[in-house]
This record gives C-alpha cells, sequence and structure tokens, in this order.
C-alpha cells in the first residue's frame, strides 16, 4: 500500500513539471530547402540575460545535432517570445455526504483543491525565412518555473523544453 501511494504521488509531482508543447506550420513549406538559421538581433525574449544565454545554447546544440548551421546569411531567422503566469490549480477531491429513503433526499458536497497554483512559463519560438519574411514554423512551449532556481535546474528546464521543441521537427511531409 505505501508503495502504491509513492508511485501515485511520484506521478503527480512529474505530471506537474511536464512540458507541453504546441506546433504549427505551413504544410507547403519545403523544410529541406532550410539549412542555416540565426537569432533576429532585437530579439526581447521576455527571459533575464543568464536565461536567454542558456536558451541559446539549448536550441544551438538541438539545431547543429539536426544539421543546421548558425550562419550571419541565415535561411531562416529565429525570434523568441516568453511570459509568465500563475495557473490555477485543476485538481480537487469531493466530499460528499447524502441519503435518500421513501422520497427523501439529501446531499452535500465539498470541494477541497489539492496543491497550490503554480508559476509556468511559455516560450514561443518563431521560425521567419530570411528571403520572403514570413513565418513558416512555430511551438509554443509551456512548462512550470521557479524564480529560486539554482542555475543547473534552469538550464535542464530549459533543455527539457528545447528538446521537447525540437522532437518534431522538422515536421514529416504528409
Amino acid at each position: 500500500m505505501k508503495r502504491l501511494l509513492a508511485i501515485t504521488i511520484l506521478i503527480l509531482l512529474s505530471a506537474c513539471n511536464a512540458v507541453r508543447v504546441n506546433y504549427d506550420y505551413d504544410s507547403k513549406t519545403d523544410f529541406s530547402n532550410y539549412t542555416t538559421y540565426n537569432y533576429f538581433n532585437d530579439i526581447e525574449s521576455g527571459l533575464s540575460g543568464l536565461d536567454e544565454k542558456r536558451l541559446f545554447k539549448a536550441l544551438d546544440s538541438a539545431l547543429q545535432a539536426k544539421g543546421y548551421l548558425l550562419a550571419e546569411e541565415p535561411d531562416f531567422y529565429i525570434n523568441i517570445l516568453s511570459s509568465e503566469f500563475r495557473a490555477a490549480p485543476t485538481n480537487n477531491v469531493g466530499i460528499g455526504v447524502g441519503g435518500t429513503g421513501r422520497n427523501v433526499g439529501g446531499g452535500v458536497s465539498v470541494g477541497l483543491p489539492i496543491g497550490n497554483s503554480g508559476i509556468q512559463r511559455q516560450i514561443q519560438f518563431d521560425f521567419v525565412d530570411s528571403q520572403k519574411d514570413a513565418l513558416f514554423w512555430q511551438a509554443v512551449a509551456e512548462s512550470g518555473f521557479r524564480d529560486n532556481a539554482s542555475p543547473s535546474v534552469r538550464e535542464a528546464q530549459l533543455q527539457k523544453v528545447v528538446a521537447k521543441v525540437f522532437a518534431k521537427f522538422p515536421p514529416e511531409n504528409k
């Protein structure tokens, strides 16, 4: 019984730290035309300077592992936007009391929120064709965030976000 409780708690805690990603792209885009990238000069990512450096390092590593090269005259530019918000608690426990009998019924229900609302960070990645100046791929990642996390935890979280974002890049031709 103790193991079941421990496993349940572990699953709940890991679910709170999950990275969720939504993708969108222009289905007419031939992704094989893109081999080089760079970042917009005037990025206002919304991240701290140190977190921005950590994110760029993780992005460079992920893109170069996929065969893309950082270049002064790139095929596409990357823009990054970030925001933080407090998520409302979604889990609750209902306690109910009720009774029935010969046309008599009644009930009381109480909802108790479980956990507190945490801070979530949303990071949007926009890939813009440098020749056409047109957005051709976008991913929006959402994950948990702690202001007081250590630098190594922040770096690991950003690497996890980048890995999840680029797991489906480039999209498969259908």
